[in-house]
This record gives structure tokens, sequence and C-alpha cells, in this order.
């Protein structure tokens, strides 16, 4: 077996129907290809196991039923032929954006009172394709031509920041998590750096991180962005990052800002349309790629972020600003 796989074996109750598109979108999302109604596979990896740990939480959530499996022998024929489902989906979904760039360059050469509606298209499709490169495990052949034609249609934009309020609810208090040990998962990513970043810079400047599968090896620890119950975790639409800032009330636009990133690159969605979102994961997976010690690499996601934060912050702002600990 040349490419070791994994299996996500799901099975959701009939009622509400809700629960079935939103796993069918999530799977969409990761790019898994589906082998049978409730069989999907992706290529094994870390970033695999945890799309799939993920998602086997939502589905436990709304009632039903999920397992994750390795592939340990598998023919040469099934190999070929999952390897071909996952080339025939890429290359369908670059396909279609190589039409809409098509129609858009036409659109934007006519168009020059839609510069600005051209703009916001534009960045659309530069999202899509770097999503779809994202999925493209096996390697479709038109990938390239679809990277060619968008290198045609890259004007330069900015984007005004949109303030996304918390909603009010389980506000905690920040002395009681003052002078405490966080613990969550190795190899972190662009929620557990972000995470660490809000907790460091609102919650407790001090604070020190740990690292283990389960957060039973630190029973004195904080828990976050871990799949096992309690801490602070996913929580229905929202990332870890997210529900840390919703339950410490931290209001502040370039934070918000962040958190829109955070959101589309860590649940794979376009929700927010961060013209930022497509290089900042360039960024966090060259740091993961790059760093092998988890504790210098979380680190180093926490400098990242800082930078991130202080470029959002008009630089008066900045300089009077400093940490509320």
């Amino acid at each position: 077996m040349a490419q070791p796989w994994m299996l996500f074996v799901h099975q959701l109750p009939a009622h509400p129907s809700n629960g079935r598109v939103k796993t069918w979108r999530r799977l969409q999302q990761v790019g898994a290809v589906a082998l049978k109604n409730a069989v999907h596979v992706l290529p094994e990896s870390a970033q695999a196991r945890e799309d799939f740990e993920w998602l086997k939480g939502e589905v436990l959530a709304s009632g039903g039923q999920a397992a994750i499996f390795a592939v340990t022998s598998m023919t040469a024929a099934d190999e070929r032929q999952i390897v071909t489902r996952f080339q025939e989906t890429s290359a369908a979904e670059f396909a279609q954006l190589k039409k809409e760039i098509k129609i858009m360059r036409t659109k934007i050469r006519h168009d020059r009172d839609g510069a600005s509606d051209g703009v916001q298209a534009v960045r659309a499709l530069q999202e899509r394709f770097e999503r779809a490169a994202r999925r493209d495990y096996c390697g479709a052949p038109n990938a390239r031509e679809v990277e060619s034609a968008l290198k045609e249609l890259m004007p330069e934009y900015r984007s005004a920041p949109t303030p996304r309020e918390a909603s009010g609810e389980s506000r905690l208090k920040i002395e009681d998590y003052k002078g405490r040990t966080w613990v969550t998962r190795p190899r972190p990513g662009v929620d557990r750096f972000s995470s660490a970043w809000l907790i460091r810079r609102f919650i407790d400047r001090d604070a020190k991180f740990v690292f283990a599968a389960s957060p039973d090896k630190f029973p004195d620890a904080v828990p976050f962005d871990m799949y096992h119950a309690g801490g602070f975790r996913h929580e229905g639409e929202f990332c870890t990052f997210e529900v840390l800032q919703e339950r410490f009330g931290i209001r502040d636009n370039a934070v918000s800002r962040i958190g829109e990133i955070v959101h589309d690159i860590d649940l794979k969605e376009d929700r927010y349309k961060s013209p930022h979102a497509a290089t900042v994961g360039h960024l966090v997976e060259g740091l993961r790629a790059s760093t092998p010690e988890d504790a210098r690499l979380l680190e180093q996601g926490i400098t990242m972020f800082e930078a991130l934060y202080l470029s959002f912050v008009p630089s008066h702002v900045t300089r009077a600003r400093r940490p509320r600990c």
C-alpha cells in the first residue's frame, strides 16, 4: 500500500435532517471522498486525524455514532480507485474555477464601474483556489492551469474590519485564571497558536503551556482545544479561539479580525472571506513543518499572532495599549 489512509464511518439519526447536511458539508470542506454513503476516506496525516476527530465530536453531539479507522492493508486496485476518485473530485473543482475565472476576466475588462465588486469576486476566487489546492491530495492535472489563470486577476485591495461582538453569555473572571498552567494537544496549529496568544495577552501574561494527548496527565491544568470534554474547545460552529474570546468578554476589533481568520482556516470555511486567511494558513503550516519541538513551536505561533494583532491596531493605539493582565 503506497499511501496510508484513514476512514471516517458515521451514522446520524433521521431527524433533524440538518445534522446530515452539516456533516456532509464538513466532509466536503475537509476534502474527504465517499467510499459508501457513510464511509469517507482521507490520506492519513495529523491534519486528517484532527479534522475527523472534530467531526466525530459533532456527530456524537447530534445523537449519532462515528468511528475513525486507520487502513492497514488495501489491494492495489482499490487504492488506484481511491486515488482516481480524489483526482476526479479535485479536477472537477478546478475546472469550475477555471470557467468562473474566464468569466470574471471578461467582466473586469468590460465593466470599469464594477471595480469594487470585481475585487471582492477575485478575492473569493483566490480563496476558493487555496481551499481546493489544500484538498488536492492526489495531484489533479489541471491545478496549475487555474493557478496561472488566477495570476492574471490579482488587483491590490484592502478590506475593512468587521467587528463581531461577543454574545455576552457565560462571562468568566480573568482573575480566576491567573498563574495557571494550560494543557493542549501536541503539534499545535492555527487554533492553538491563536488561543495561546489570546491567553497570554488578555488573560494571563505568565501562562504556562504543556502538551498531552489527554488532559488527565495534568489534572490541575486548564485544557484548551482538546478533543475531550471540559475546558475550552470547539462549541457548535465556533472554534476554540472564538469560545475563549466570548467566555472572557474580550471586545477588541483587532481580536475579532483575527477570530475571523482563525475560524475560516481552522473550520475550513469561507464565512468571513478575510484576504489574510490564505497567507496566515501558509505561515502556520510553514512553522509546523520547520519546528519539531512543541513548546518552541507554540511560542513561535504566539509571536506570529502578536505581530498580526499589532498590524491590525492603529499605531497610536499600539503605543498606548498594554495587555489586560
